[in-house]
């Protein structure tokens, strides 16, 4: 990871460090039109993970893994976060915005009320890797204009701490230094984290806010209890606990996600997530009506 290192780091510890709930190593699926991917977070973890409601990691030197991308699709009801560690892809959508997401790069849109996008490779050989995370909307938003950005690496903050911890802040807070995205409703917070072997950080998470991490470099141990590679460690939300300490049994490389439950009802027919069987049939129909943006 390049270093752009923060000034003033408000060094940060957590007394007592949430423990694992359990490990998960996710489903290998194949998406859009052929992409092979690992659906670590799936749909049976929504209740238990909310406001999330997917997390797909996708890596492959192999261009047929890839190669045929994503084509035009719709969205409603949900943001979509797009973290690209290697490679580039190409963003189109309906409302008009179009962007590439490459080395470091974060694509960040809300679909709100109905946009259809397409997410193309702009490569045909070499490593593709990163993730995409889906973030729930509140009821309130989900009928919310569309919204898109573009976060080149950059752009993204990150800081580094004299133990070798070094950490890029995608969303939320971390050690006095404020993510690139901000959402009030569900106060997401997502952290890339690299840490050399032995060393180890401490995150604060609000009490009662759903974590979890994914490990794609390397090994952690939380609490005497080991995360290998390519596995996903949801942390439980013991009232006294005040945060996670995760530790590097080898040089390890990981993405820790939180945020605040909306504990309102899941409703999702693939693409579309409301709060009601009746809205979902209203998006599918406003789709096929052509009434996106």
């Amino acid at each position: 990871m390049d270093q752009k290192v923060a000034i003033d780091i408000a060094e940060q510890r957590v007394a007592r460090s949430r423990r694992i709930e359990r490990v998960l190593g996710g489903q290998f699926v194949m998406d859009g039109a052929g992409v092979k991917i690992n659906r670590v977070l799936t749909q049976p973890l929504q209740r238990r993970l909310d406001p999330f409601l997917m997390l797909d990691a996708f890596g492959s030197d192999k261009a047929g893994d890839y190669i045929a991308g994503f084509p035009e699709h719709p969205h409603r009801g949900f943001e979509t976060v797009t973290y690209m560690l290697a490679g580039r892809m190409r963003h189109r959508d309906s409302a008009g915005n179009e962007g590439v997401v490459s080395d470091g790069g974060v694509q960040w849109m809300t679909a709100g009320r109905g946009v259809a996008h397409s997410e193309m490779p702009e490569q045909n050989e070499g490593l593709m890797e990163g993730f995409q995370l889906w973030l729930n909307l509140p009821a309130k938003d989900k009928m919310c204009a569309p919204w898109y950005r573009d976060i080149p690496n950059q752009e993204v903050p990150r800081f580094a701490l004299p133990s070798g911890a070094a950490v890029q802040v995608i969303a939320g807070s971390s050690h006095g230094v404020d993510g690139a995205v901000q959402r009030e409703a569900t106060q997401p917070l997502y952290l890339d984290i690299h840490l050399p072997q032995g060393v180890e950080f401490a995150q604060p998470l609000p009490a009662g806010h759903n974590a979890f991490f994914y490990v794609y470099r390397g090994e952690v141990v939380v609490d005497g209890k080991a995360v290998p590679q390519a596995r996903m460690a949801i942390l439980d939300n013991a009232e006294e606990a005040d945060g996670v300490r995760v530790k590097a049994s080898a040089d390890a490389r990981f993405i820790l996600i939180a945020g605040r439950p909306l504990n309102e009802p899941i409703a999702q027919y693939g693409p579309f997530v409301m709060n009601t069987n009746a809205e979902v049939f209203q998006a599918v129909e406003d789709f096929r009506a052509g009434r996106f943006a």
